[in-house]
């Protein structure tokens, strides 16, 4: 379905021009696009030639989905308005500004929060769908920039009249701040456990709807909202770690930004680094080294002589990651040399913030055998990993999978196709039980390093297991 404008669409043609994208180059992106949000669509180069030549505004998600197309291609985000789509449906740029007043930002995290939820219940993908594939790491530049320069805000009391709807405001106190705490703590345990998909972790977004939205519209003090925006950025964040373990790496972009932002207002720098951190190893994931490790330096910088020896620990093994996904081995293993040197000097006494939990000396081996993957040194892998899988896996069950995947490439790549089958089988037992997109990613990826031994039974066996978890919706 299209509908019609007046005359030619110039701003498309010429933003297609500029991107050199031909017209069955963007036909075939925007179906691609939409295929995996599982839409069928089947546009083809007459269909783009005419929604440049006569104007004509394909319906629904397509108009996202050309600025998605176009915007990967130039590497930035697109708005409708540059390639004269900004009469379609509305899918706003929503999550992606980091304002610099206080209030603006409160209106900036509660907007996303309504959306997010407006998506669900939509029923089929709902504005993470239309925005399917809009993910550009440049995004991140503007709000890692404001927040080295202002990493806190100078006051976050607020007024607020009838907040609740009820004539009166909303009064914010700790223990509704309390609650928040207690709801991202145990949204963090489902996560690790059970995976960004189960059910218990989902239920961050509206948790930040019914709950942080009102009160961060409410009225409280200076100390009090402190508090506040840092609990309420921890949940942001966890939001959006969930999205990208689920693969929404769109949704999980907006999340983390707002969270940046809120933990500016929090005056909590060691949570701020926390968040780029999480944008470092998203960045990563998606294939850009460079900029993970300017996400991660960044959280470094601004945390030397603040955060916990183990913070900065963690935050250096990110870092790590960034480099060899750079194919910079030097620089990985000095990150790793920095990242194990804090982790040896962090007590049992230091005042380590709750949301670290997860980190000790196995997850430490884990993610040093990834960057020895990704810098093709099985050795090493092998030496890390088995540190890694050598912890009880109970409360990390995610964690788990995505070790034995690892050990199992690194076996691959020493030449034992055996015990890189076991453990393959091992990862897709623990990924079955789990509700994890990046889980089962990496499944994928150690079936296409097993391809050019396809005909082996154990690699035969290993695909047969692997079948219904590859062939789960997603």
């Amino acid at each position: 379905m299209s509908r019609e404008q007046r005359g030619p669409n110039e701003k498309l043609g010429t933003v297609l021009a500029l991107a050199g994208i031909s017209n069955a180059g963007l036909a075939r992106r925007v179906n691609d696009l939409g295929a995996q949000r599982g839409l069928t669509l089947r546009y083809d180069k007459t269909s783009v030639a005419r929604w440049v030549s006569k104007g004509m505004v394909p319906q629904g998600a397509a108009p996202h989905l050309i600025a998605a197309a176009i915007g990967q291609k130039l590497g930035r985000p697109v708005p409708l308005h540059e390639i004269g789509l900004a009469d379609a449906d509305p899918a706003p740029e929503v999550g992606l500004a980091f304002p610099r007043d206080v209030g603006q930002a409160v209106r900036s995290a509660t907007e996303l929060y309504r959306l997010d939820l407006a998506g669900r219940r939509a029923g089929s993908g709902g504005i993470w769908q239309s925005l399917a594939g809009s993910f550009a790491v440049s995004a991140y530049a503007t709000p890692a920039s404001r927040w080295l320069i202002t990493p806190a805000d100078s006051s976050v009391a607020r007024e607020a009249n009838s907040a609740d709807g009820s004539g009166a405001p909303l009064k914010v106190g700790h223990s509704d701040v309390q609650k928040l705490r207690e709801a991202a703590e145990d949204a963090r345990r489902w996560d690790s456990k059970y995976g960004g998909g189960d059910w218990r972790s989902s239920m961050v977004p509206e948790c930040l709807r019914v709950e942080a939205a009102p009160l961060l519209l409410g009225a409280y003090s200076d100390e009090v909202g402190r508090a506040l925006f840092g609990a309420s950025a921890e949940l942001t964040r966890l939001a959006g770690w969930m999205a990208f373990d689920t693969g929404q790496q769109e949704a999980a972009q907006r999340y983390y930004i707002q969270a940046l932002r809120l933990a500016r207002a929090a005056a909590d720098v060691p949570l701020g680094g926390y968040v780029l951190a999480s944008m470092s190893l998203q960045a990563t994931y998606r294939g850009f080294g460079d900029e993970g490790v300017d996400l991660a330096q960044a959280a470094l910088e601004r945390n030397r002589g603040l955060a916990t020896a183990r913070t900065m620990s963690f935050f250096r093994l990110v870092e790590a990651r960034a480099h060899a996904r750079a194919s910079d081995a030097q620089a990985a293993g000095a990150a790793l040399r920095a990242a194990e040197g804090w982790l040896e000097r962090a007590r049992d006494g230091d005042n380590d913030p709750s949301w670290l939990g997860f980190y000790s000396y196995d997850r430490f081996a884990a993610d040093a055998a990834e960057c020895y993957r990704d810098l093709k040194a099985p050795r090493q892998v092998r030496r890390f990993t088995e540190q890694a899988l050598s912890q009880p896996t109970e409360e990390f069950v995610r964690s788990h999978g995505l070790r034995l995947v690892v050990s199992a490439v690194a076996e691959l790549e020493s030449g034992n196709l055996d015990a890189a089958c076991e453990q393959g089988v091992r990862a897709v037992e623990v990924a079955g039980r789990i509700s994890s997109a990046r889980t089962t990613e990496y499944v994928k990826d150690l079936l296409h390093r097993l391809e050019p031994y396809g005909d082996e039974p154990r690699v035969v066996e290993l695909r047969e297991r692997a079948r219904p978890l590859l062939m789960a919706p997603a």
